[in-house]
């Protein structure tokens, strides 16, 4: 009789460790191409997949040489929703560095990088995962010296603009410049200003002008290469009462004309694949 009755509650238990070895499993399996990454990767949450329409993330990423092999240094990954694809694709013949707010940040920056922490260690698929600190100021390494073959920033240079002018992005670029190969690949893609409102007051809007972000990338050393509308989004006319968090995933303004703002969609988005040069 105890016998039985040590069966029937062990089932529980060795369903629970099933589960989980499962669990582990799956999220640890090999993705061996981008296009896997992105539409069969049971990382990717449901929620993050619904943005692919506004993020584009296969032509992005084709656009910017990222490759299963490939070395590529993601700048301010945020919540991760990147990381998601990249970790696993890069897993076996590529490396991964997630430059995040630094160690010493504090407030919102503290809080951001705690949490991508936590993201990283509930799941064995990030283990290979190697986290870095970038803030666009001297003395951060974001990755070795000449070890990148690829760059990437999504949306973040409004806020170093917001911070320091164009001190602050020439830092960031020239810590890019340092990171990549020569040879290597400087991909952004950037909320888009108008370049008919550069004499409007968008200094805080989280748009950004193109023809600025290009004058400052040739600055720090890069040649700008291509250009894409990958991510255009030509109802966006980046003049909002509240900036571009007006638009979605935002809504700054809650239920006032949501409706509005949601049938526009996320941002109008630039493009912009720059090359750190062969030789000097």
């Amino acid at each position: 009789m105890l016998t039985q009755l040590s069966r029937v509650l062990s089932r529980p238990t060795l369903l629970l460790s099933s589960l989980l070895l499962s669990s582990a499993v799956v999220a640890t399996t090999p993705i061996a191409s981008l296009e896997q990454a992105i539409s069969n990767n049971p990382l990717r949450s449901a929620a993050n997949m619904t943005r692919d329409q506004y993020r584009n993330p296969l032509p992005t990423l084709q656009f910017f040489d990222v490759t299963p092999q490939a070395t590529v240094v993601e700048i301010s990954p945020g919540g991760g929703w990147y990381t998601e694809i990249l970790a696993p694709l890069l897993a076996e013949q590529g490396v991964y560095y997630a430059a995040h707010f630094p160690a010493s940040a504090e407030g919102y920056g503290q809080r951001s990088r705690q949490a991508f922490v936590e993201k990283l260690s509930a799941n064995p698929a990030y283990s290979k995962v190697k986290l870095t600190e970038f803030a666009p100021r001297p003395g951060i390494e974001i990755a070795p010296a000449g070890s990148a073959d690829v760059v990437l920033t999504f949306r973040n240079l409004h806020n170093w603009y917001m911070a320091g002018g164009e001190e602050a992005m020439l830092t960031a670029f020239a810590h890019f410049y340092t990171a990549l190969k020569p040879g290597g690949v400087l991909g952004i893609v950037e909320h888009r200003l108008p370049e008919t409102q550069l004499d409007t007051d968008w200094t805080r809007s989280g748009y950004m002008p193109e023809s600025l972000t290009i004058k400052l990338a040739e600055q720090a050393g890069f040649t700008l290469e291509a250009r894409s509308e990958i991510n255009a989004n030509p109802k966006d006319t980046a003049d909002h009462p509240g900036g571009v968090w007006t638009l979605p995933p935002t809504l700054r303004l809650g239920e006032q004309d949501r409706d509005k703002y949601l049938a526009i969609g996320e941002s109008d988005r630039m493009t912009l694949k720059f090359r750190k040069p062969a030789t000097p």
